[in-house]
């Protein structure tokens, strides 16, 4: 007889395990689910400010320096593609990617001179210059970036 209580206790025991494998599923599923949520309401979120702020994001360097720098310590990288949500929403792959180019023309213009080596401050002007009045202005944060 004591060999059944033995084994009707390994029953038990195993019984509960089992209980607590599919209580901790089922509370993991509902965490993920949740999270999800989250996500889905953060993002919505996010493309509403973006498309809200989209003309201080394109015009004003500080204030897309600011978004660049929260996108960043939230994991989101507005700059990751060309063809994504971002670029289409607000242009900033495109912008950043002729600016880049830019950047190489004014290296390549004053290689004779430099090396194609060249202070921040005298690109950032030389690239204004090269711009025009009427581009958008950039800061030294949007060359790095480029």
């Amino acid at each position: 007889m004591n060999r059944r209580a033995g084994i009707a206790a390994l029953q038990a025991k195993n019984a509960r395990r089992e209980s607590f494998q599919k209580a901790g599923t089922e509370l993991q599923e509902l965490q993920i689910k949740q999270m999800e949520e989250q996500l889905n309401v953060f993002k919505s979120n996010l493309e509403q400010f973006a498309k809200k702020y989209k003309n201080s994001i394109n015009k004003n360097p500080e204030f897309r320096q600011q978004f660049q720098t929260m996108c960043t310590s939230i994991g989101v990288d507005p700059l990751a593609s060309n063809k994504g949500f971002w670029s289409d929403l607000l242009g900033i792959g495109d912008f950043y990617y002729h600016l880049s180019v830019q950047i190489v023309e004014v290296c390549l213009i004053t290689r004779t001179i430099n090396g194609g080596i060249i202070e921040m401050d005298e690109l950032r002007q030389l690239l204004e210059k090269k711009r025009g009045p009427n581009a958008q202005k950039i800061s030294n944060d949007d060359i790095e970036r480029a």
